[in-house]
């Protein structure tokens, strides 16, 4: 996560809520209360559908006053869906999923802000878990969805040393495993492992 996230409060006028978003090249806003308390987020896209249209009749002086008044407490989402700074990054993705959001405040025990995941955050994990940045070659098998076919696999890649391992599938009795090998014996592991009896896809 983002620590120490930039924050606003109910009161902050619209038109100063999108100056900090373009200023720190960001796009959502936890909003604080006047006692430290989460209340509500606010994204870029929220506050600029609060603007008035090209086509309004309005006057500058008009449109001026208007924005004046208007503040984040009127455009911001409430409740706000949180994650907190315990739990398994994959179980914050997840909830990201099903409620269609980009980013997610993150409360400490004490139910205070103490942080922001968003989908780079997200993204940034992944490509390391896979071990992206570590080189290597990556094999995707295709095996029977059975306890044991991940130590034939492994067993059928030494000497090289496995970086990474992530599973999908498990349809039709199959599972797919995506590796990421490196060190001795790279060259040849292709050859190895389809030596093992196992399907070999890249």
């Amino acid at each position: 996560m983002t620590r120490n996230p930039v924050t606003v409060t109910p009161d902050t006028p619209v038109m100063d809520a999108l100056k900090i978003l373009k200023e720190g090249g960001f796009r959502r806003l936890p909003v604080l209360d006047g006692h430290g308390r989460l209340v509500g987020i606010t994204t870029r896209k929220d506050l600029k559908d609060a603007m008035p249209s090209k086509a309004t009749t309005l006057s500058v002086w008009e449109l001026n006053y208007l924005l004046s008044k208007l503040t984040v407490d009127e455009m911001m989402a409430r409740p706000v869906i949180t994650a907190a700074e315990g739990e398994y990054m994959e179980d914050a993705a997840l909830r990201m999923q099903e409620h269609h959001v980009g980013g997610l405040p993150v409360l400490n025990d004490a139910g205070q802000l103490s942080g922001i995941i968003t989908t780079m955050d997200v993204l940034r994990a992944f490509t390391g878990i896979l071990g992206m940045r570590e080189g290597g070659q990556r094999l995707t098998l295709d095996m029977p969805d059975v306890p044991g076919s991940l130590e034939k696999a492994t067993h059928a890649i030494l000497p090289s040393n496995i970086i990474s391992v992530a599973t999908f599938g498990g349809e039709n009795g199959r599972r797919r495993f995506v590796m990421r090998v490196s060190g001795e014996g790279v060259r040849d592991v292709r050859d190895r492992v389809r030596a093992a009896g196992i399907d070999v896809l890249d």
